[in-house]
């Protein structure tokens, strides 16, 4: 008799769906959006890009993302397809491999435009498809599989510092393409899964009310896309500026070593503590570690920084994603992405003016917005619903 289980299903342990999905997010997260960092002073030294220019490219990055996680919103079908996610990581591959190909500005701000949704929807769909395939197995492989974004941080970060000993800024791309054509291999096989008896339950049953703790929770993320990307964008170089030597020029290494094992430590730690008090804590340890090259010198503060800021900033998307598909909102990831994407826009505009004061006010800023998210988060902790149906809640 044939087995009404599909095969894959049968055939995906948990470990492997881990793998799937975090080669997903470095190819997606860690090298599409964030690979950029490390080559933009490769681009400014040997490609002539202008300040101005290359503050236009991050921002044709992060418009693209918002397009892209709004996709997800409009269009539910899309976040649990496998082709769409699987179209959207050659796509960015091609997009980096492209970036070298010309010298032309637009060019390069429509492939950072693509860029930015290509991986907004690698980012929706892989984290559906993780939160569905990991729904009835340990909530820290959930932790691992987050941990790919600081594994292609800390690779294509290394692959930059190799290639540019020997090479050019267009050899960085490429091989960072090639890096990332690697890891949609290993992905490609992911897929979200069908919720059980879904249909049914939203037939038969109510959703419950938990809308104001995910109006606190979506302000908190929010606040976090500010302060996250005024630090993602000007930490490296604020440290560059006080710290010469190994930790000048590997700061950004330090943050996706440090972002590695975050996740899967704060989801271990959700097994002590609910995750909403996890949630504010990290952000407060963000908010400190933001502020701390702004307030005091020296390589010390420095790399306490780099690894404050890494160990926090995918240890909060972690659980404010988990505990936005526990409170069962419709398309909770992708609005609560979208909400962190607009705060990455608005993040650069209103750092902007005190750039002329150096680094430090723009750092210090980007902790009051972290701290911020914070205030925001402690209203999800006050009488918290943590006793919810928990079949329904990977499907939001």
């Amino acid at each position: 008799m044939q087995s009404s289980t599909p095969p894959r299903a049968r055939a995906d342990s948990p470990w492997t769906i881990v793998a799937r999905a975090a080669a997903a997010l470095a190819a997606g997260m860690g090298i599409g959006r964030f690979v950029y960092t490390p080559i933009l002073p490769l681009m400014h030294t040997q490609a002539g890009l202008t300040s101005a220019l290359g503050a236009r490219l991050a921002t044709a990055n992060f418009i693209g993302y918002l397009a892209g996680a709004l996709a997800g919103i409009a269009a539910p079908a899309v976040v649990r397809s496998a082709t769409a996610l699987r179209g959207s990581l050659v796509v960015l591959v091609a997009t980096l491999a492209l970036m070298p190909a010309t010298h032309d500005g637009t060019l390069w701000f429509l492939l950072r435009l693509v860029a930015g949704a290509a991986s907004a929807l690698t980012f929706v769909i892989a984290v559906s498809a993780m939160l569905s395939g990991l729904r009835a197995h340990a909530h820290h492989l959930v932790g691992w599989a987050f941990g790919g974004v600081g594994a292609g941080i800390a690779l294509s970060g290394l692959l930059v510092v190799a290639v540019q000993a020997v090479a050019d800024w267009q050899a960085a791309w490429w091989t960072c393409a090639a890096l990332a054509a690697l890891l949609t291999a290993v992905a490609w096989p992911l897929a979200p899964q069908p919720e059980p008896g879904a249909a049914e339950t939203d037939t038969r049953t109510e959703r419950p009310r938990t809308h104001r703790w995910f109006l606190a929770l979506l302000a908190s993320y929010t606040f976090e896309g500010i302060g996250y990307i005024i630090a993602g964008t000007f930490l490296v170089a604020a440290i560059q500026e006080g710290v010469r030597g190994w930790l000048g020029s590997g700061a950004w290494i330090v943050v996706g070593l440090a972002a590695l094992p975050s996740c899967a430590l704060w989801t271990r730690l959700g097994h002590r503590w609910s995750r909403p008090a996890l949630l504010l804590a990290s952000l407060i340890l963000q908010a400190v570690g933001i502020a701390l090259p702004a307030l005091l010198g020296g390589a010390t503060p420095a790399l306490v920084s780099a690894v404050l800021f890494g160990a926090t900033f995918m240890g909060v998307s972690t659980m404010a994603l988990s505990i936005g598909a526990h409170l069962q909102v419709p398309r909770a990831v992708a609005l609560l992405t979208a909400g962190y994407s607009a705060g990455q826009i608005l993040g650069p505009l209103l750092a902007a003016p005190l750039l002329r004061h150096g680094y430090h006010p723009a750092l210090l800023l980007g902790s009051a917005m972290v701290f911020l998210a914070a205030l925001a988060s402690a209203a999800v902790c006050v009488r918290f619903p943590h006793h919810l149906d928990p079949a329904a809640s990977a499907a939001a």
